[in-house]
């Protein structure tokens, strides 16, 4: 049973004073001081993120980022643009549709809608809605196929020049990831400062979206066409064996989440050593996304010192906020 004394309550809550609010640094500072439930949770987030991100580029310290594909279909795709361009993460999980929607934005423009319209109405246009977004045929399934098929073309004819004998050794998703960002000369891209940067970016569901389709395709004329996902597991665990300190940004749930933490309970003294969870999930149904940082205590995923905290809210409101400090010109 855990004792509390009045000595353990002694920080005043504060009022908001914006007279003072010069940027949202300073906002978030103030939130620290404010509380109101979920407003304390964005600011400890801010500063764990804050630390994390100062020491990436630290030999031997691992930064995880991992979020699904959903938020790439948004603006949201800046944040993660701009934390892969100043390195602010050396290791990326996510899923599939990321690529699918990274490529498609780069040659297309998606466009607002609204949760409320009518989908047999669009799907009679050709119109594809993902939340509030609207995708047309042509800005999605149709110029990926157009864009990806000759890229995979080349990409055979330059793994064939290097080992005909074996060309597919150690050509998992990373690989993938490097060669289609190689071909984007273009800086709005997230593939294009994965590749620059060259960041392992691991997805482990590779087939579960549009490019999966396109890898399919391509192997129908191409039958030992393949990609090695354990590759993409033995990078991770290069990785992670040889890691001094982990932390994580880790946004939704799914496999992305798993991935990153199911990684990190095989360190020497397993565990990362801080985490930061964006989710609206509840914990009650048992999920992953809804998982709170602290039940991977119990795995070993996470060490029960870590500073940790979950933001319960939208990550298309909570990051902009979060990238507006963490990124922001000093």
């Amino acid at each position: 049973m855990v004792g509390y004394s009045r000595d353990d309550f002694e920080v005043p809550v504060e009022d908001y004073d914006f007279s003072r609010v010069t940027d949202v640094g300073s906002l978030i500072d103030q939130m620290s001081r404010a509380g109101g439930f979920t407003a304390s949770k964005l600011a400890k987030a801010r500063d764990i993120l804050r630390e994390a991100i100062s020491r990436s580029d630290e030999e031997g310290v691992l930064n995880w980022l991992s979020f699904p594909a959903c938020l790439c279909a948004t603006g949201t795709r800046g944040f993660f643009i701009e934390a892969l361009k100043r390195r602010a993460y050396n290791v990326v999980i996510t899923t599939c549709g990321t690529l699918d929607h990274d490529i498609a934005r780069v040659y297309r423009s998606y466009f607002h809608g609204d949760f409320s319209l009518d989908d047999v109405a669009l799907a009679e246009e050709g119109l594809n809605r993902l939340g509030n977004v609207v995708i047309p045929n042509e800005c999605y399934g149709e110029i990926l196929e157009r864009v990806l098929l000759p890229w995979l073309e080349e990409i055979e004819d330059e793994r064939k020049s290097v080992d005909d004998a074996n060309p597919w050794r150690g050509f998992g998703s990373v690989e993938l990831c490097w060669a289609i960002g190689d071909r984007i000369d273009d800086p709005s891209s997230l593939l294009h400062w994965v590749a620059k940067n060259r960041i392992p970016m691991v997805i482990p569901g590779i087939t579960d979206g549009s490019i999966g389709s396109q890898l399919f395709m391509h192997r129908q004329k191409s039958p030992d066409f393949m990609i090695d996902v354990l590759a993409d597991e033995q990078i991770l665990s290069d990785l992670i064996w040889t890691a001094d300190e982990s932390h994580g940004l880790m946004v939704g749930g799914g496999i992305s989440k798993h991935h990153v933490i199911w990684w990190n309970q095989f360190r020497q003294e397993s565990g990362m050593d801080s985490a930061v969870s964006i989710t609206t999930a509840p914990e009650f149904d048992g999920s992953l996304s809804g998982a709170r940082l602290k039940e991977a205590i119990s795995w070993g995923k996470i060490r029960p010192n870590a500073d940790q905290i979950v933001v319960e809210g939208e990550a298309s409101l909570i990051l902009p906020i979060l990238g507006s400090d963490l990124f922001a010109s000093k």
